[in-house]
């Protein structure tokens, strides 16, 4: 069964924020993706709201609850108190913990599982008793004892961080060995216990090989790359055509 697509709406939302203006709509376009057969959507709001408001969490709840019932809601970003109080008030289906920094512009690499494994069980737990299924956003080539440590500290998933495989497109050699990379440690998560999650730079062209080479991929979580293309084929078609490179 092909990974389950989770549109990344903060693209849509940056797009709005450029004007003091309901357009385009989040939960609007966050439709269309759904009705296109999308699996759920995933927003990452930082503390200056420069793409997703706070106030787009409540309505992209509402939109899922009473029209898209069996779609997920995934809330990824840095555990802070203020994000944690934001989760559990809207009780997403899945929660991503990336280590950000609120001013980097987009997530860019994984937790040092290891190192703080403690702070991690900690708030994966307070999640947890939520009934909030939690996954942790990894290095591609994480090693057994990082991997080890996520689980100890309570995930459900780990998400793979795919940058450095999305941003070897052209290099055919370099290709190969991060996907060789993102394979290695998708098994040795899965021998864990960990299922497995992919995110980055994901795109039509780069998604079909990855399938292949983890053929027990759970989702795949994709903004920009999806944004981009839905500019040229409108969003419905977007998602079909991801849709579609997820069968590998």
């Amino acid at each position: 069964m092909p990974a389950s697509l989770s549109v990344n709406l903060n693209a849509v939302a940056y797009l709005r924020n450029r004007r003091d203006l309901p357009w385009p709509s989040v939960t609007g376009i966050g439709a269309i993706a759904l009705e296109a057969g999308a699996g759920g959507l995933t927003v990452h709001p930082r503390p200056d709201e420069r793409h997703i408001r706070f106030s787009d969490v409540p309505a992209i709840r509402a939109l899922i609850d009473d029209r898209f019932a069996g779609c997920e809601f995934n809330i990824e970003g840095y555990p802070s108190e203020d994000f944690l109080a934001l989760c559990i008030a809207n009780e997403p289906e899945q929660v991503t913990l990336v280590p950000d920094d609120p001013a980097q512009p987009t997530s860019d690499h994984g937790w040092d599982f290891v190192a703080v494994q403690p702070f991690l069980t900690k708030v994966v737990g307070q999640l947890r008793d939520k009934g909030i299924r939690v996954s942790l956003f990894a290095d591609p080539g994480a090693s057994e004892a990082q991997l080890e440590a996520a689980k100890a500290a309570g995930a459900a998933r780990v998400e793979l961080y795919t940058g450095p495989y999305g941003s070897a497109h052209g290099d055919p050699v370099r290709t190969e060995a991060e996907l060789a990379k993102l394979k290695t440690t998708a098994e040795t998560a899965l021998a864990f216990g960990l299922d497995v999650n992919a995110g980055h730079d994901l795109t039509v062209e780069n998604l079909p090989a990855l399938a292949r080479a983890i053929p027990f991929l759970a989702e795949t979580s994709i903004g920009h790359a999806l944004t981009a293309d839905a500019l040229v084929y409108g969003m419905a078609e977007t998602v079909k055509r991801f849709l579609k490179a997820l069968e590998g």
